[in-house]
């Protein structure tokens, strides 16, 4: 199998850039797995296609603002530093992507912030674009919580040509959200409604919770192959 074969034509005027308004009537596709036949439905439709017999294993991961923007000391350059996962909360050690990494040394210092009252040391390189920074910051978890909530932005998927809004602080989460610790939504989960669910259940089929933090990886390219 080559990575070739699984490219495809999408073109970019196909690419939804703001939610559906209702979450449940987005598209869904349904293909007939004895005869290949598709059709085109909204996503409430999927009522249709479970019974009481049925169990559904939701994520319950929910998405924090991992996309931080600030400035290299003495240079002043703009830089982009994506959250990924807290690596020693009492230390305050995180492990990122910056982008442009080349600019981005062990030793740097970045500022975060109009007043740049958040700082950053790059401690350690870990993979090309990765790095690990420490946040030295002097008070405590709740108040360090509140200032990364003010000044990252929601993690929208590259695919999203534009900025974040209001909106998709609740909007890029699932309704069942409950965890903090992904950089990226369980996407299929956006598309249940609490009326859905509760239509579902009403039906019989059962919901089971499991937390896996997403990462990266769902919106990386892929480089498999066999």
């Amino acid at each position: 199998m080559k990575l070739s074969q699984f490219k495809f034509d999408l073109p970019l005027n196909l690419i939804a850039q703001h939610p559906s308004k209702t979450r449940d009537e987005s598209r869904l596709m349904v293909v007939n797995r004895a005869t290949g036949k598709i059709e085109h439905k909204v996503f409430k439709d999927i009522l249709g296609y479970f019974n009481d017999k049925d169990v559904m294993v939701v994520n319950n991961t929910k998405v924090f603002p991992a996309r931080l923007y600030g400035r290299k000391e003495k240079t002043g350059a703009k830089i982009e530093v994506f959250l990924l996962r807290e690596l020693n909360k009492q230390n305050r050690l995180w492990d990122v992507i910056v982008d442009p990494a080349r600019k981005i040394r062990v030793g740097n210092k970045l500022y975060f912030g109009d007043d740049e009252s958040l700082v950053a040391e790059v401690i350690d390189n870990t993979t090309s674009r990765g790095r690990t920074i420490r946040f030295l910051f002097e008070g405590n978890d709740e108040e360090f919580k509140a200032v990364l909530d003010s000044l990252g932005e929601t993690p929208l998927p590259k695919y999203i040509k534009r900025k974040p809004e209001e909106e998709d602080k609740e909007r890029y989460q699932t309704v069942y959200a409950k965890y903090e610790g992904a950089v990226a939504a369980p996407t299929a989960g956006l598309h249940f409604s609490r009326e859905l669910i509760k239509r579902l259940e009403i039906k019989g089929v059962k919901f089971a919770e499991v937390t896996l933090h997403t990462g990266l990886a769902p919106s990386a390219p892929s480089r498999w192959k066999t």
